[in-house]
């Protein structure tokens, strides 16, 4: 396996050290279960806590370690990525969503949850998309409306990842239904409020230990406090923060794509057909050389991104860039991988196989691929 070109200094590959052995000893036992389970325990997610394994930018004045360097979240997500636990929402929580609470939440309310979102005894989703909603934020139906002191929320959301174990919900509601997309809010909605309820732990096909539910909101009343960032500012608040959240899923997909060729090599190597290792045929030679061909520009690209979203320099665009082509990436090279791996590749029992499943998301949340080539389109002038 060649090299890859790093970005990470001695301290990365400490804290690489210490996920690893975390991820050794308290998930790869145990993620078949979780996935026959759908969904982790939560007890790891206090674990995680406990090893500052969770939301590294948080301040150290609300409890978490004061870091704002993405390169620990890549890191992170490599070594979760390496062991095939999709089951972990870990990059979800940290990357994502209490960017939003540390970026946007006022002194109340990041003294109020910071500090157990960080040690793992809060866990956080954010809801977007609708049952007749998703990449067309402009298109959603959930309203929250003012009475008194509280907003009044009613609508439905699906496919909302951490969605069963979350305690703390950032759903995404219009306040201003006349107004489009100037009209819409983030509210905070907390685990025991009245009339929020949620549906199944919706069945996928892939990421099977990944708690991924359907939401209901029926009059729920949430305080004016649990506003997060301006009224009516919502989509302006998401368009800021979407940028680091496509970049952490092309970085997934980056170690993805690595992983894959790991053990397209290992397969290669060992794996024989007419009496010779199948690594000697040209056809297999030429198509690993591809792949490491594409994995090096992959890990040279996500490296840029990753330096300039430290830097703050990553604008929509580049952000969109990187998402689609990274995640469809993934896909073309997974899909390779099952073929190297022949029928062995179909079978459940071969990392392959699960890596095909639980990576076909890729190219879809996040927004699509196509939302992304929209949004690079607009950014050219065309």
């Amino acid at each position: 396996m060649p090299e890859r070109p790093s970005i990470c200094e001695a301290e990365h590959e400490d804290f690489r050290a210490t996920a690893r052995a975390f991820l050794e000893k308290e998930v790869v036992p145990f993620h078949d279960q979780w996935e026959k389970d759908g969904q982790v325990d939560r007890e790891i997610w206090k674990r995680a806590g406990e090893a500052g394994l969770l939301c590294f930018d948080v301040p150290e004045e609300y409890g978490g370690p004061g870091i704002d360097d993405f390169r620990f979240n890549a890191v992170l997500a490599e070594e979760i990525t390496r062991v095939g636990a999709s089951g972990l929402g870990f990059p979800v929580h940290t990357d994502i969503i209490v960017p939003y609470i540390t970026h946007l939440g006022t002194e109340e309310q990041k003294q109020r949850w910071l500090p157990g979102l960080a040690s793992g005894d809060l866990i956080s989703s954010i809801a977007m998309t609708e049952p007749g909603a998703g990449s067309d934020l402009q298109g959603i139906r959930t309203t929250a409306v003012e009475e008194g002191d509280h907003f009044v929320l009613n609508g439905s959301k699906t496919f909302i990842s951490n969605g069963i174990l979350s305690d703390l919900v950032i759903v995404v509601a219009k306040t201003n239904p006349e107004a489009g997309a100037h009209g819409i809010s983030l509210i905070v909605v907390e685990r025991g409020m009245e009339g929020f309820e949620r549906g199944r732990n919706l069945d996928k096909m892939g990421m099977k230990a990944q708690d991924t539910a359907e939401l209901f909101f029926d009059n729920v009343r949430v305080p004016k406090e649990n506003l997060l960032g301006e009224l009516n500012g919502g989509f302006i608040h998401l368009m800021t923060e979407l940028p680091r959240e496509r970049v952490s899923v092309a970085t997934i997909g980056v170690a993805g794509v690595e992983r894959v060729l790991e053990l397209c090599l290992d397969y290669a190597k060992e794996r024989e057909a007419f009496g010779r290792p199948i690594g000697k045929f040209q056809n297999t030679r030429f198509l690993l050389a591809e792949m490491a061909t594409e994995a090096h520009i992959a890990r040279v690209f996500i490296n840029d991104c990753i330096l300039k979203l430290n830097a703050g320099q990553v604008d929509t665009s580049l952000a969109s860039m990187a998402k689609w082509w990274c995640t469809e990436l993934q896909k073309k090279v997974t899909d390779q991988g099952v073929q190297l791996h022949g029928g062995y590749g179909y079978m459940n029992e071969y990392p392959i196989a699960k890596a095909y499943v639980d990576s076909r998301i890729q190219t879809i949340y996040g927004g699509t691929t196509e939302i992304q080539k929209e949004i690079i389109g607009r950014f050219l002038g065309i």
